[in-house]
């Protein structure tokens, strides 16, 4: 006749096990925190990060100027197209600097801003245009850096295709 279980039995890890494991496990972790995997985290930015963040932060100026030249020929849309423009500007910061990094000067010229339309609309369907590209740009382009580069791709594409909508359907 089998004996009945004890209620004192328990299931899964007793605590002294626990305690005789937890120091070894974060011991070997501790060994393999530096690791050399292509996950691994570095003392710095890699160069390819540098340069991706470079090549944002030179593209949010872009935009800006972009912002800057409709202001300028539209001024009835200034009071509408400020806090996105600001927006922009602060993408342009944050692609900038960050741990480790100092804003420099870019070392391209960034792309013309060209004329700005006639109409209101034509304006702020061009801009939207520009805002669309360069979100699906960052979009694609986060796949390709390392994590917290790619959750600010991530969070400034999503910013861009908020500004899209604001500009073309919300009323900014």
């Amino acid at each position: 006749m089998p004996f009945p279980s004890s209620p004192r039995a328990r299931s899964g890890p007793r605590r002294r096990t626990l305690f005789a494991v937890g120091p070894a496990a974060l011991a070997l972790a501790g060994c393999t925190a530096g690791g050399e995997g292509p996950g691994a985290p570095q003392d710095g930015p890699s160069a390819a990060e540098r340069r991706a963040r470079a090549r944002a932060a030179r593209d949010s100026e872009g935009l800006v100027k972009r912002y800057d030249a409709v202001i300028a020929a539209r001024p009835g849309l200034a009071e509408r197209l400020r806090p996105l423009r600001e927006a922009s500007v602060r993408h342009a910061r944050a692609f900038a600097g960050g741990p480790g990094r100092k804003a420099s000067p870019s070392s391209s010229p960034s792309s013309p801003v060209g004329a700005v339309p006639g109409s209101d609309e034509d304006a702020l369907a061009a801009l939207a245009a520009a805002e669309r590209e360069l979100a699906d740009r960052r979009a694609k382009a986060l796949l390709d850096v390392p994590g917290e580069l790619a959750r600010l791709l991530a969070s400034v594409a999503a910013a861009g295709a908020a500004h899209v909508y604001l500009l073309t359907e919300g009323g900014a």
